[in-house]
């Protein structure tokens, strides 16, 4: 089949492997995303008189087609397509003839590519913050089921003060909720719609994007042509760096679980289901989840390293170059879904040992509340702390729930504050739902029925 750009001569077969790698399958990711585009792009010119109204009967029924194709599976990309915007065009042409020769008049295959990748990416940041919100919740019903369940804190990893189940699990859960606010910062810069700036320069037709941009469900035109196609790579690599901080704090966590769920601590159980075996040794159940967990979470780092570092010095305009960013995020967007996905299974599966955590305080976890109970009679802070690092030996075992409980300061263990985050996180959710419902009513007017862009 021709390419876009295809003239009066033939590509080397050597240079086309090369230049083409592994796009055209990467590409099937994209395609729902650019038929709504396109078609979004028809009824535009259309608008302004470049196309027929049969031209446009013809171009939107053989996008839905090809949509309807590839919910089935069934809509092929060949290497000699390069990608997925040369495969559709190629199919419209051939289905509906001269109709799809018109499809790309006004627009670049450059902002066709970022047009879809926009609309891919508004479609799997929501995605992957309802994954989160999900996480969120099930970490923060474990807490609240396990709130008041005593847990030796540490520092340096050693034993420290006196915590509890709800306070270790409810600070992940926070810290997740404020990565996600992050991503959601993230998503207000994708909302904008790049159709319309051609190949960095615009057109010298009267193309009215602001039309193209709300038929797609966007908040607004991403203004400037040049800084449309100058962006490419620079908001993927912000997306990615949200990720990134998110699965560095997935990282952790699955770190935690690791440890506390050996036998020499025995805080937490992983149930077998979780766990894979040894193929010599008959006793092995090894959390191979969250240890793939930990390198799961690097390789989404280094995906957005490899982003950044393809973009950093290329100079203004469109470079071949930008097309090999498409494969490390549109990965990284993988994982970072399954990580998510992966640490939702775990909290909601993980056995907490009352008994093991109970026995595990020894003495001298209690040392700086002794300290603090010299202070309440009169003594300096310094006296009494001095006073007690002297004594450990003299040191008796308090009750770890009453002392908990003791805390009083919001954000501790005897005051977790729980209802504040439980808010917070569904106001998430309430903002990812009405920015699906856009985008949802959106391609609903403009397809005629209902596309899943993922």
């Amino acid at each position: 089949m021709a390419k876009l750009w295809q003239k009066n001569y033939e590509l080397n077969e050597l240079v086309e492997k090369f230049t083409v790698g592994r796009d055209y399958e990467l590409d099937q990711a994209l395609v729902p995303s650019d038929c709504v585009s396109s078609i979004a792009h028809a009824k535009m010119i259309n608008s302004i008189g470049i196309i027929t109204d049969e031209d446009l009967e013809q171009l939107v029924s053989g996008l839905k087609e090809i949509i309807e194709l590839h919910q089935k599976n069934e809509f092929a990309i060949e290497r000699s397509d390069e990608d997925c915007h040369t495969a559709i065009e190629n199919y419209l042409t051939k289905t509906v003839g001269d109709a799809g020769k018109r499809i790309h008049t006004g627009r670049s295959r450059n902002d066709q590519v970022l047009t879809a990748l926009r609309m891919y990416s508004r479609a799997a940041v929501l995605d992957l913050l309802e994954r989160g919100v999900g996480l969120v919740k099930t970490i923060l019903n474990f807490a609240a089921e396990n709130s008041d369940t005593p847990m030796p804190g540490r520092t340096h990893m050693q034993v420290a003060m006196p915590s509890s189940v709800g306070l270790w699990a409810s600070a992940w859960a926070e810290e997740l909720i404020d990565s996600l606010k992050n991503l959601q910062s993230v998503y207000t810069l994708l909302d904008q719609c790049p159709l319309g700036a051609a190949a960095s320069y615009g057109t010298s037709l009267p193309l009215n994007r602001e039309m193209t941009a709300k038929l797609l469900g966007f908040a607004k035109i991403q203004n400037n042509v040049l800084y449309v196609n100058n962006s490419r790579g620079r908001l993927d690599s912000l997306v990615l760096n949200a990720l990134e901080h998110s699965v560095l704090i997935l990282s952790s966590a699955a770190q935690d679980l690791i440890l506390f769920s050996l036998p020499e601590f025995g805080y937490f159980s992983l149930p077998a289901e979780l766990c894979s075996g040894s193929s010599i040794m008959p006793q092995k159940k090894n959390p191979d989840g969250l240890e793939l967990m930990r390198a799961k979470s690097a390789a989404i780092s280094s995906y957005a390293m490899n982003v950044k570092q393809i973009v950093r010095s290329l100079p203004s305009g469109y470079n071949r170059d930008f097309q090999e960013t498409k494969e490390p995020y549109l990965r990284a967007i993988e994982l970072a879904g399954q990580c998510f996905d992966i640490m939702n299974l775990t909290f909601a599966k993980l056995i907490v040992n009352k008994d093991k955590l109970i026995k595990s305080f020894t003495p001298e976890i209690f040392a700086t509340d002794v300290a603090y109970d010299l202070v309440a009679g009169g003594k300096s802070f310094r006296d009494a702390y001095k006073e007690v690092g002297l004594n450990l030996e003299s040191l008796g075992n308090l009750d770890p729930v009453t002392v908990n409980k003791s805390r009083v300061s919001t954000g501790t263990a005897g005051r977790l504050n729980l209802d504040s985050a439980v808010s917070e996180i569904e106001e998430v959710e309430q903002n990812v739902l009405g920015k699906k419902s856009v985008i949802a009513e959106a391609l609903k007017s403009l397809c005629g029925m209902d596309v899943s862009l993922l």
